[in-house]
């Protein structure tokens, strides 16, 4: 047989027509929340996806195995509020035990974080990321819907106390609702040695669009100047956060800026639905019918093709600034 004759195996590693390595996976283990955060969910907003299309937990193990199988070592459970999902606990265990993960996070809005906190850090869950607006407690009511401070606070009492390490608090930052609240939260993060991140607002659904933007570019820049603090150097896995942090280490400042400065050509992630559908990018419509394609019977070997392809087809980049009535979909549909 000739040199140019040889075939050989595809990559184990999930590689885009671009170049970027995808090894991350977010899950969304519902769409369902007990907050109805402004920017998130309309007010009435009650499209939910049925009980009996969410995959199961034997069903999202066997997807998340896939794509570890094919490279993904980081996974982060998200919503909705993942908390809501019953038996989500075992989940994570399941999933930490995966060939190949090295890293295990939650996204969550800490109203159920404080009895669930301990079984999480047991089972595997190393990290874990809070949506926290405000630390006022009108403001957070007009932002989330209801008056669940307080259930915050604890649950991020008890996450600390557990051991959990870094926390981190992820603040979207909207004109003339929170943005003069940034001081406080700056404080808070570092009286308690939480990493603060503040986020700039997507125009996902009406509800996104109906929130007014903040730069959080110009905004971490003069924080970082105003507390002293230097840039960080980005790893590789650092994601699309850019941080500073004080010299002594004790205070760490990130900024996530889709719009004002976007990161797509360092994007490595995609998103699994609760109904088992990936989606390649939070700013276009392109995805895979994953959850279809399991329920009708679809092989290991089929799955892992359709995976393929849609990677091979994943977008260069969003179009969130030149279309931001592209996408009609809310977050909590997506998965953050």
């Amino acid at each position: 047989m000739s040199c140019s004759a040889v075939s050989h195996p595809p990559s184990p590693s999930l590689i885009d027509r671009f170049g970027r390595r995808i090894d991350y996976l977010r899950v969304s283990v519902t769409d369902r929340c007990d907050l109805r955060c402004s920017y998130c969910l309309p007010k009435g907003f009650k499209d939910f996806a049925e009980p009996a299309h969410w995959l199961t937990h034997a069903e999202m193990l066997r997807l998340v195995g896939l794509f570890t199988g094919l490279g993904v070592s980081k996974v982060r459970l998200t919503g909705g509020e993942p908390l809501l999902r019953r038996g989500v606990v075992d989940l994570a265990r399941g999933i930490a035990a995966l060939d190949g993960l090295t890293d295990l996070s939650l996204s969550t809005n800490a109203t159920q974080l404080a009895r669930h906190a301990a079984a999480l850090k047991a089972v595997g869950v190393s990290r874990l990321n809070v949506s926290l607006d405000t630390l006022d407690a009108r403001c957070y009511a007009s932002i989330a819907g209801s008056d669940r401070l307080a259930a915050v606070l604890a649950g991020l009492g008890v996450a600390k106390q557990v051991g959990f390490a870094p926390i981190k608090l992820n603040m979207v930052v909207q004109a003339g609702v929170n943005e003069a609240d940034v001081d406080e939260m700056v404080a808070f993060a570092l009286a308690q040695g939480f990493v603060l991140r503040l986020i700039e607002i997507m125009p996902m659904g009406d509800a996104g669009r109906g929130s007014r933007f903040v730069d959080v570019t110009t905004l971490g820049q003069s924080l970082a100047q105003r507390y002293n603090l230097l840039p960080a150097i980005k790893g590789r896995d650092a994601g699309p956060a850019r941080y500073w942090i004080s010299r002594d280490g004790s205070m760490s400042l990130g900024v996530i800026t889709p719009l004002s400065q976007h990161f797509c050509a360092a994007c490595n992630r995609v998103r699994l639905t609760v109904d088992g559908t990936l989606h390649l990018c939070l700013g276009q419509d392109d995805q895979v019918p994953l959850g279809t394609l399991l329920r009708a019977g679809a092989s290991d070997a089929e799955l892992i093709a359709a995976i393929r392809r849609g990677i091979a087809a994943k977008p260069e980049r969003h179009e969130f600034n030149t279309r931001p009535d592209k996408i009609i979909r809310f977050m909590a549909q997506t998965g953050g």
